[in-house]
């Protein structure tokens, strides 16, 4: 892992692989750590067919992190993004990612239309006419993770149910504790914060994106629900979408998204 400073902040990242640039961003109190951990993706094997970019975003993972909460609105960290491909050398790019990372490639899109080649957005967050509910959530859970108040949150969380594909996963509930014992908690209260204040670009400025798209989502989860991933294909004139309901159905998306990077390179 190596690090540069992009725009005031330290970000920590990795750059490896053969083949067409794919710049991946991660989800909301995830990083590249915890994304291994989770294993959506096997992206050993997404770095046989394409040099990627993986990056802990602002306060997140190992990168550093900033005081303002308009600094973690998702236009931001697109900017942050194509700042660090500019670091690296990194022109036209296959712009992915899960959830936070899925906002942060399509900010990318309508920031920079000619440098993104290909988009592959992965559960897709809430968005538009669904957003204010889950913006409720994160101001929510703000508020006690800045006052330390873990039981609330945690009883909170026990209580949503996985995602379809997850149901049988003991551990998918964990994940969340493990984030509130390791990150600081202003820190991890910023992020949040930061999340209640944005929002996917327009549905008019989504529509305007003509590049090959694919869209990943999974069933049984009102943070990142299907309604976004249906409502992208719609808009979008190039996208294509594929629903996981179960974990066989997960299985089968590094390598949609080995073929997905390889007929979207425009070399």
């Amino acid at each position: 892992m190596a690090t540069e400073e992009i725009r005031g902040v330290e970000l920590a990242y990795d750059l490896s692989g053969s083949g067409p640039d794919l710049v991946w961003g991660h989800g909301l109190t995830s990083g590249m750590a915890s994304e291994d951990e989770l294993g959506l993706f096997d992206f050993d094997a997404l770095r046989e067919v394409a040099t990627v970019l993986r990056y802990d975003a602002r306060g997140h993972g190992a990168s550093g992190s900033t005081p303002s909460d308009d600094g973690y609105h998702w236009r931001e960290l697109a900017r942050d993004q194509l700042a660090l491909a500019d670091r690296l050398g990194i022109d036209r790019y296959v712009a992915g990612g899960a959830s936070m990372g899925a906002a942060t490639a399509l900010h990318a899109a309508v920031l920079a239309p000619e440098r993104i080649t290909a988009l592959v957005l992965v559960i897709p967050p809430t968005a538009w006419a669904t957003r204010a509910a889950q913006t409720d959530v994160y101001a929510a859970t703000a508020e006690l993770v800045a006052a330390g108040d873990h039981a609330t949150l945690l009883a909170a969380a026990a209580e949503r149910p996985s995602p379809d594909p997850f149901t049988d996963d003991p551990y998918f509930g964990e994940r969340f504790e493990r984030v509130l014992r390791e990150t600081e908690p202003e820190r991890l209260a910023r992020i949040f914060r930061g999340a209640v204040t944005t929002d996917l670009p327009s549905p008019d400025d989504v529509a305007r994106i003509e590049v090959p798209t694919l869209i990943l989502a999974w069933t049984g989860d009102p943070g990142h629900p299907v309604s976004t991933a249906a409502r992208l294909q719609e808009l979008m004139p190039y996208a294509e979408l594929a629903l996981a309901t179960t974990p066989d159905g997960l299985s089968t998306w590094t390598d949609r998204v080995r073929h997905f990077v390889d007929v979207a390179d425009p070399e």
